[in-house]
Formats: structure tokens, sequence, C-alpha cells
């Protein structure tokens, strides 16, 4: 950010705590409610004035409660910001796509292993070759499986539990997603043709940008007790998938911020953007979109099912050693990209709203109903992974977290630089050779892939997570660091 910038952002905010900044309701007329964004003083540098403007469009949507908010990972993005926090009245409020984003539930699943850094860290190359060519990644890549449009409606409808149920993975995965791996209510029939042909091909895919499929071991525990509840120790190896519903997910989000850009204009809602395309909650076209946006986030679950099954067999075959003995179980699977019915008290009343995760994680507390038994006690993981080469972490929801952010955290570091600005300011093939200097081995498609995505592009995933801790939105349980990465 540059000096005058910053001078001018200072002016809009107002500081609540060394980690809260409010956008006042009378920085723009249109704001029904006042804007909320977590960051530190640190990470407030990197906000600039494009994102304040989102976070105060958002706050002119009918039916939004209490705040538009921001996670400390917060950056531009297509209507909402990414890393945005909406919840709207069921009755009085509105859905939008851009509260979602493209890539509907793109997210990330961590797995455990009973082997130690030591066990692994030598065969590291070969390791992540072996996952590199199990999984395909890539724009474009296609599945090795082909299903069928009915195997394909099961999957919409169904999520996790069809994927097991077909032989890819064990029943306790699905227990272990957020909302056991389904959003009910999901209907193929309002998924175009074009978004089935282009999820078609593409179940157990990584895909491009920044998912990736990561080698891990846990270098610090914060919190024994709750990591001894998730199944981590201290120089354990773990596994962590990032990925979503490829071109499906793309496709029906798409399809529908036309049909809403209609619904805007027939329901008379006055929009400072029209990359807020929505309709009320309620309406034929906002249900519909909910419906398919349920599609893709289920086939997301299904897309991370399968590329995990496909890691436990490498695993298999590379360590000669069978599944029990490898220990591979699922600690847990959240969304980032996301719209939900849920139950929140609001100004001391329970009200069922929809919330929107945008480059946001569900962090729900200790008690609550749609967390897994072995959970229950201590609150749900949250999953924040770092940029290429740095580190991510394990959180747990708190109680707190319900009241200040509707039970979210952030959901990674968040970018700094586009893609595109990356590629100018770094080389692939440097900064592969300066993390295989620290002991990371990177397999990409192509060299501008690791440039896109090199650690400089992004913020620092520690101060991130700093904020929502100091803000015990979710508290640390557990830090990793990267191994070995297989990137699209």
């Amino acid at each position: 950010m540059q000096e005058g910038t910053e001078i001018e952002i200072l002016d809009i905010l107002t500081k609540i705590n060394d980690n809260t900044w409010e956008v006042p309701k009378s920085y723009k007329p249109f704001m029904r409610v006042p804007g909320r964004i977590f960051v530190s003083e640190t990470l407030l540098h990197d906000l600039d004035k494009g994102t304040i403007n989102q976070i105060a469009n958002v706050a002119s949507l009918p039916g939004i409660q209490k705040y538009s908010m921001a996670m400390p990972d917060v950056h531009l993005g297509y209507g909402f910001p990414i890393g945005g926090v909406a919840a709207f009245d069921k009755e009085e409020g509105v859905i939008s796509p851009g509260g979602v984003g493209f890539d509907i539930n793109c997210g990330v699943r961590l797995i455990r292993t009973n082997l130690h850094k030591e066990d692994v860290r030598p065969h590291m190359k070969e390791l992540v070759g072996e996952l590199f060519r199990a999984v395909p990644s890539g724009v474009g890549s296609k599945s090795r499986i082909r299903v069928s449009d009915s195997e394909l409606d099961d999957a919409f409808t169904h999520g996790s539990r069809w994927a097991v149920e077909s032989g890819y993975g064990v029943k306790a995965d699905v227990e272990h997603c957020e909302g056991r791996g389904c959003i009910e209510g999901a209907d193929p029939s309002k998924v175009s043709e074009k978004a089935r042909s282009r999820g078609k091909p593409q179940i157990g895919t990584l895909g491009s940008g920044n998912h990736f499929l990561e080698v891990q071991y846990v270098d610090e525990i914060y919190d024994s007790k709750v990591a001894s509840s998730f199944g981590l120790e201290e120089g354990q190896v773990t596994v962590m998938i990032h990925c979503g519903s490829r071109g499906a997910g793309h496709q029906i989000c798409s399809d529908y911020l036309r049909v809403l850009l209609q619904a805007v204009k027939k329901y008379g809602i006055d929009l400072p953007s029209k990359q807020l395309a929505c309709a009320p909650a309620q309406s034929p076209e906002a249900q519909d979109y909910f419906k398919a946006m349920a599609c893709a986030a289920n086939y997301a679950w299904v897309n991370r099912q399968v590329i995990t099954h496909w890691t436990r067999e490498v695993f298999e075959r590379f360590f000669g050693r069978d599944m029990d003995d490898l220990g591979m179980d699922l600690v847990y699977d959240v969304a980032h990209n996301v719209a939900k019915l849920e139950e929140h008290i609001i100004d001391g009343m329970k009200k069922e709203v929809y919330v929107h995760r945008k480059g946001a994680t569900r962090a729900f507390p200790p008690g609550h109903h749609d967390l897994p038994d072995a959970y229950k006690a201590v609150g749900q993981p949250v999953l924040i992974p770092g940029s290429m080469g740095t580190p991510s972490y394990v959180l747990h929801g708190t109680e707190a977290g319900m009241g200040v952010a509707f039970g979210s955290a952030c959901h990674g570091a968040g970018r700094v630089m586009s893609r595109g600005h990356a590629k100018h300011e770094f080389f692939g093939k440097r900064v592969k050779e300066n993390l295989e200097a620290r002991g990371i081995t990177v397999k990409a498609t192509r060299p501008s892939v690791i440039a896109e995505e090199a650690p400089g592009a992004y913020k620092s995933s520690s101060e991130v997570v700093d904020v929502v801790h100091n803000l015990e939105i979710a508290k640390k349980v557990a830090r990793v660091l990267p191994m070995g990465v297989a990137k699209g």
C-alpha cells in the first residue's frame, strides 16, 4: 500500500481493538450495517480501498445481519471480497453467488498418518512424483474414472457418502467432513447441461491455481489436549488436499449470475455493483441457485474424497504398508466458498440466516450439533493452509467466534498480488530452486504455476492466523510445515 493510500484508509476506518476495524455506515449512503474487518495493524498495510468499497457494497444488501465482515486474509474479489462473511435473514434477506464465488466449495482436508517425518523426508522427491502421477492436475485435467449421468446425479445429491459407497474411502471419512460432506436439498435438475458436461470428466482432479496436494509434518503443538483429540502429535506426517468443484462449480456460478442479474431488475433491488447480483432468499431464482450451488458443493466433497482414496493407495504402494498400519485417517474437511442456512443468535434471539462464506472457513464451537462425536468436546477442526512453502495451521472453533463472526474464520494466507503480477515478479524455476534449498520438493505442470503461487505473492499465514487466534474466533492447535507439494 502506498503511503497516501494508507492515510486515506485510516481516515475511513474506526479502530475497535488491535485486530478489529470498522467501516462506519456513514462511509457510503447505501450501507444498511457497518463493516467489520478483522486485521492487525501489520496486515492493514496490505488493505486497499477497493476491498473496503466491496465490504461497504455488501453492507447494502437487503436483510444483512450485524455486519459485512472480512477476515484477515481479505483481498479484492468478484462482488464480495475474498475473505468476506455475511449473513442474511432467511425471509427478508437475499442469496448472492458473489458471496460464494466461482469455485464453489473450494476447500481443504487434512489426513493424519502414523509416519514420522524422518520416514518420509529421504523419499520426498519420489513420493511427490508418485502422487503427481496418481492425481490428475492442471487446467482441463481429466479424471481416471468415468461416471454415468445417473452417477453424476448421485454425486451432486449425496456428496461424500456417494464417493465412499462407490469404494473411494471409509465410512469415518463422511463423519469427518463439514456437514458430513453434503448440503441437503441439492437438485441436479437445476444444473445446466454445460455444467454437467464440464464436471463429468473431472471428478478426482486437482485443478490449477492455488490448489495443491501437500505432504507435511507437524512442527509445533499449541494445545496438546485438542491436538490429541484430532490425532495429531509433533513430528507426525500429514497430507493436505486443497481443491474445489472444478468446471462444474465455475459454470454453475456463471449460469446463475446471468439469472440473478435479471432477478435484480424483476424485484427492484438497488445495487452499488452488478457483481452483487442476488434475489430475495425465498424467490424461485435464489432457491434454484441454492439447489445448484449445493450440487457443486457436494461435487467438491466427492472430488476431495476420490483424491484422498488415490493418495492412500500411493502411500500403501510406496511404503509397502497397509492402511491400518499407516493410520491415514481423515482429520477433517472444510469448505471455503459456500452459503448455508444456519441458526445463529442475533440480538439475543435465535434466527435462521443464509451465511455466505467466500474465502472463509466455518469454525463451530464445542458442543455444536453439527460436529462429529469425536470433536464435540473440543470444537471443530479449522484448517488454514499456507501459501506454497509456508506453514499451514490447525485451529479449533470457539463459542466466542459464534458471536463475533457467525462461527467463521479465515481460509488461508490471502494474496497480495495478482497471478499476472506474480508471473512478472517471480520466475518459477528460481522459486522451485529456492524451495528445494529449504528441503521442500515441488512438482507442477509448468513453471508459471509455481511463479503464480510463489510465497511472496501472499500474506504471511502466521500473521493471518494470529489475528483469529487473538480474537478467539478460532484457537491455534498445531502448525504443520511442507515437505513436498504437487500442484496443477
